[in-house]
């Protein structure tokens, strides 16, 4: 009787071993930001430059990181078996600086010191998530930005502004949700870029 009853409890720390050295879920790894913001346009304006320094930008806590946030109502959760390649802030800040590169008319991007009329510009995303109207349907992307131009010299606030974005992902699948924040970071990016150079060129003039 005492051998069978530690021949039991050899077998079930056995199993829960196996258990624990179980192989974790697959998870699917995935980027946004190869979009272009500004496909098949050129710069032709000829306004003068405008030197702008980016801050490192921003993200809500709970969409930093690799995971994808869902959100549905009040409820939030992540998407199960999908991360993000790098933190999704690191993809968004260099989406927004190649865009910078692409289609700014005006605004160069300082990586030095500023000129005396330079400016720097506030990135301060406020939301970046999937939204589900209800639990299984095709979510949005939904980007929201604060954006702000600060004179360095006194840390005034030249102007600011608030940008929303929304794509639609179509259907309720992960390539589909990532495609659609793909879409949403280049407009998202497209309109920072043409907002700081209008407003920037404004700040120079005033």
């Amino acid at each position: 009787m005492i051998r069978s009853t530690l021949l039991i409890a050899a077998a079930s720390v056995a199993l829960s071993g196996c258990a624990l050295l179980a192989s974790p879920d697959p998870v699917q790894l995935y980027r946004f930001g190869g979009a272009s913001a500004f496909a098949g346009t050129g710069a032709t304006s000829a306004c003068p430059d405008v030197h702008v320094s980016m801050r490192r930008v921003d993200f809500p806590e709970a969409a930093r990181g690799d995971r994808i946030l869902a959100v549905t109502g009040a409820e939030a959760a992540y998407i199960k078996g999908a991360r993000w390649v790098s933190p999704a802030e690191t993809l968004f800040e260099e989406a927004l600086r190649n865009a910078f590169l692409d289609g700014g008319t005006c605004t160069v991007l300082s990586s030095g010191p500023l000129t005396r009329d330079g400016l720097l510009l506030s990135v301060d995303v406020r939301r970046f998530e999937a939204a589900y109207a209800a639990p299984g349907a095709a979510p949005d992307a939904n980007i929201v930005v604060l954006l702000r131009l600060i004179r360095p010299g006194d840390r005034s606030i030249v102007v600011e502004d608030r940008i929303t974005v929304s794509e639609s992902a179509g259907e309720n699948r992960q390539s589909a949700i990532v495609a659609a924040f793909d879409r949403a970071t280049a407009e998202a990016s497209r309109q920072i870029v043409l907002w700081t150079d209008q407003q920037g060129f404004q700040a120079t003039r005033n």
